[in-house]
């Protein structure tokens, strides 16, 4: 059995993910997430979907990216 990177639980159904030459070993989505996905630049939350980004940062919302004074997104056309 694996274990997990991030709870360390010994999981039979364990993945990997590979990203930037590094692998990393979960027993969930949520651990996945937790140690992979990016973080809002505003308000801190995990960026599960799409998000945009501008002025280099990562926002989950165009809203928090007005909030940290990128005007330009949108989160529709």
């Amino acid at each position: 059995m694996a274990r997990c990177d991030v709870c360390g639980n010994e999981y039979d159904k364990a993945f990997q993910v590979t990203m930037e030459g590094q692998t990393k070993t979960f027993d969930s989505f949520e651990c996945a997430i937790h140690a992979c996905a990016p973080a809002c630049a505003h308000c801190g939350c995990k960026i599960v979907g799409h998000g945009v980004e501008g002025g280099g940062k990562y926002f989950c919302c165009a809203n928090c990216a007005k909030s940290a004074g990128v005007e330009q997104l949108r989160d529709r056309a």
